[in-house]
């Protein structure tokens, strides 16, 4: 199945096309073809980092891998670590996000501090060691990624990682991107999301309607302690000037 979704927005090819025996459980979710394309677009667009190549993995609602896919010319040009920090992000995504309340790993950086609201969060749901890291290198990346049809679990609290909306309003998923600094992660996912035609969220605790998930900066850093505190609770550190000031850009929400 192909399809455009507006002029602003790759074609959807469904994960059903990839050939790959996971196709009840990615039906409704993006192809490795469409992650990929979305993906090096915003990747090809300034994010506020260093300019490098990413890795993106998509999720459905159960937590399965349904789509991995990296921006470089071959699988060596990528952070081999961000593979799996890109699934992990998009299993915190999808975890935390509810109908109703969006999450995005950006949000989750204040709250699992120490004396954070949600302390310890990051030591839960650990990543399954053999989806991650099963199965034949030379094939990640690609549309048979040895962690496709996998739950791959894990908990990633900083910057990268979006729940995924279709245009009904209904929670299918997530992405993770990583590669870059994770203010710059989030960018990219924001825009890959977008560019999927995925970003049809609810409320969330961003403080910005428009984009209720957007990575939040306000922490500033107290007299006497190491971590800094976050004012909402739900804040984000910074990475550099122009991370910000893309963030505060980004397209609002459909």
């Amino acid at each position: 199945m192909t399809g455009l979704l507006g002029s602003n927005n790759v074609g959807i090819l469904r994960a059903d096309d990839d050939g790959n025996g996971n196709s009840n459980a990615c039906k409704n979710l993006p192809s490795h073809a469409a992650l990929k394309a979305a993906l090096q677009a915003a990747r090809a667009q300034a994010n506020g980092g260093f300019n490098l190549d990413m890795w993106g993995t998509i999720v459905n609602r159960d937590g399965v891998v349904c789509a991995v896919a990296f921006t470089g010319s071959d699988r060596t040009k990528q952070w081999p670590g961000s593979r799996v920090i890109s699934a992990q992000k998009a299993n915190t995504a999808n975890a935390f996000s509810l109908p109703g309340l969006v999450l995005s790993t950006a949000n989750l950086y204040s709250a699992v501090q120490p004396g954070g609201s949600l302390f310890g969060l990051q030591e839960s749901n650990p990543v399954n060691t053999s989806v991650a890291y099963g199965g034949n290198p030379q094939n990640n990346g690609q549309s048979n990624d040895p962690m496709v049809g996998g739950r791959i679990g894990g908990v990633n609290v900083f910057g990268g990682g979006l729940a995924l909306y279709n245009s009904s309003h209904t929670l299918v998923g997530a992405i993770g991107a990583s590669g870059d600094s994770s203010c710059a992660d989030h960018n990219i996912a924001w825009r890959a999301r977008r560019a999927l035609n995925l970003d049809f969220m609810p409320g969330g605790v961003s403080g910005d309607a428009s984009r209720p998930d957007n990575i939040v900066y306000d922490i500033t850093n107290a007299a006497g302690l190491g971590i800094g505190v976050s004012a909402g609770g739900w804040g984000h550190p910074t990475c550099s000037p122009a991370a910000t000031a893309i963030a505060a850009g980004l397209p609002t929400k459909q």
